[in-house]
């Protein structure tokens, strides 16, 4: 189904590049295509998914545009749920791919704007054009990780998300028992010393009650059981692989301060498939660079930007609060207890931000040339 129309010529132009921009959603594609900024777009809609249909529209385009069949092609689409095999198949059919991070886009600023597939297709379109004239700026275009480094990172990421559904339900236990005013912590025994309870009249637990504080328990330890499955099946992993991303963890598990986990981590979502240029390259994927706000006479800090990867940032900001203790002597400890040791807990947490942001640095440097951060301590 069309959703716009143009005129049918030739671009003469002797570099004509056709520009594809997809509106990615689960009831249709809309695929917005275009040469130039004053030339009207084309826009068509297909099924979702449908590989054969988006290649029919592309062709279709190109002999409406009086571009040849073996043309340049550029395409975006915002990073989402369709993931990465979308970039990866049109790169296996000779179309260049650009992913790109959504919240990166230029919106308007007004309290109501209109909304609609079409015209976000055509801003994208219009973006993309502009990104590949050669303006900067323009966006931030995602770092496509490799299919094997993508996988690699399937198994961190379940255990994170069973710990936090373990950590649901075991709130819930707590929480019904507080209602009843009761207190009882979920040690392996649970279900015997539930037996005990008694509630503030003497009498027993409910029986509605009783039976969904054991399926929840039931639920719990199903749970706890996954994770200790898939922690050893990484240790096993740690034991017997001979990758370089497990070589870079078991190197920063010698540092003091580093476990499995944190180390894990890092390599995965990190260092181990990144190339970083600098320490600001590091800083900034990790989402903890400054974000100060200057006009006029304002002029003050908003924090840290938030825009990098979320896995690693939460595991290093845990990680610098563990450094403190395991690693007293280092120069990064000194730092921040010089700077931020004698101040308010709300200054601490503050600080621990920004030593969290140096400790990565380091241990990027750590993994580029085996250099130790100045006082630390590796174990035996």
């Amino acid at each position: 189904m069309a959703t716009g129309t143009t005129r049918e010529g030739k671009d003469t132009g002797p570099e004509a590049v056709l520009h594809v921009a997809f509106e990615l959603d689960d009831l249709r594609w809309t695929l917005t295509m275009g040469t130039a900024m004053d030339r009207n777009p084309r826009q068509r809609r297909v099924r979702p998914r449908d590989r054969g249909g988006v290649l029919r529209e592309i062709e279709e385009t190109k002999r409406r545009f009086g571009l040849p069949e073996g043309g340049c092609v550029v395409s975006c689409y915002e990073a989402g749920r369709e993931g990465f095999w979308l970039h990866r198949w049109l790169e296996s059919n000779g179309i260049d791919s650009r992913v790109v991070d959504s919240a990166s886009i230029e919106v308007n600023r007004r309290k109501r704007r209109v909304k609609a597939d079409r015209l976000d297709g055509k801003k994208l379109l219009r973006m993309l054009i502009r990104h590949e004239s050669g303006e900067k700026g323009v966006w931030s275009v995602v770092r496509v990780p490799s299919v094997e480094a993508e996988d690699a990172r399937h198994l961190h990421r379940e255990l994170t998300t069973l710990k936090r559904d373990r950590g649901r339900v075991t709130n819930r236990i707590k929480g019904l028992l507080t209602t009843q005013g009761v207190r009882l912590e979920t040690t392996e025994d649970f279900l015997e010393r539930l037996d005990e309870v008694r509630l503030w009249d003497g009498t027993e637990l409910l029986p509605g009650l009783r039976a969904r504080l054991e399926r929840a328990w039931e639920q719990r330890v199903w749970l706890s059981a996954r994770i200790r499955c898939l922690e050893a099946e990484r240790r096993e992993l740690l034991r017997s692989s001979t990758g370089e991303e497990t070589e870079k963890v078991r190197q920063l598990m010698l540092l003091n301060g580093i476990g499995d986990n944190s180390a894990w981590v890092f390599v995965t979502e990190f260092f181990g498939w990144r190339e970083f240029r600098n320490r600001r390259e590091v800083g900034s994927l990790a989402g903890m660079t400054p974000t100060g706000y200057q006009s006029g006479a304002t002029n003050h800090e908003q924090g840290i930007s938030k825009a990098g990867n979320r896995h690693v940032r939460h595991m290093a900001v845990q990680v610098a609060w563990g450094w403190l203790r395991h690693q007293p002597d280092s120069e990064l400890t000194r730092w921040y207890n010089q700077k931020y040791g004698w101040g308010s807990s709300g200054l601490k947490k503050t600080g621990i931000v920004a030593l969290a942001r140096r400790l990565l640095i380091e241990l990027w440097r750590y993994l580029e040339t085996g250099a130790l951060p100045e006082g630390t301590t590796t174990s035996p």
